[in-house]
């Protein structure tokens, strides 16, 4: 089971962090990926700022919490990514749906039940 989960969280780190490369290296293109059109050069530059943040952060949380097999690491990825979803089901309540809602909601759904059994399934660092 722990090899199957440090596996599942390593490629889906590797994933996550070509996405975030993506979006520093080309945002408009990424994130027309992500239903996001950037509005000059301010918009870029917060596209390429945060997206790049949130999708890199995850990815390292997850890489290194995999490599290591430190359950603590992944916490910093289900956080970010439950927060994502909790942000989806609040638009979806206040703006409706559109196509194609489900499958970012499951993909971040899915990765916060991996990363929360993985980090009680891998050891915990102390001190």
């Amino acid at each position: 089971m722990r090899l199957v989960l440090t596996g599942l969280i390593f490629a889906g780190g590797l994933m996550f962090l070509l996405i975030g490369i993506g979006f520093l290296i080309d945002p408009a293109s990424s994130g027309v990926d992500f239903g996001m059109k950037a509005d000059g050069p301010q918009g870029l530059s917060t596209m390429r700022a945060d997206m790049t943040a949130f999708f890199v952060v995850a990815a390292v949380s997850m890489v290194l919490g995999a490599w290591r097999r430190n359950g603590d690491l992944l916490l910093v990825a289900a956080a970010l990514f439950g927060i994502a979803l909790t942000g989806r089901i609040v638009s979806l309540i206040a703006d409706g749906t559109y196509d194609g809602f489900a499958f970012p909601m499951l993909v971040e759904a899915v990765t916060v039940i991996v990363l929360l059994i993985a980090s009680r399934v891998l050891p915990h660092r102390i001190g």
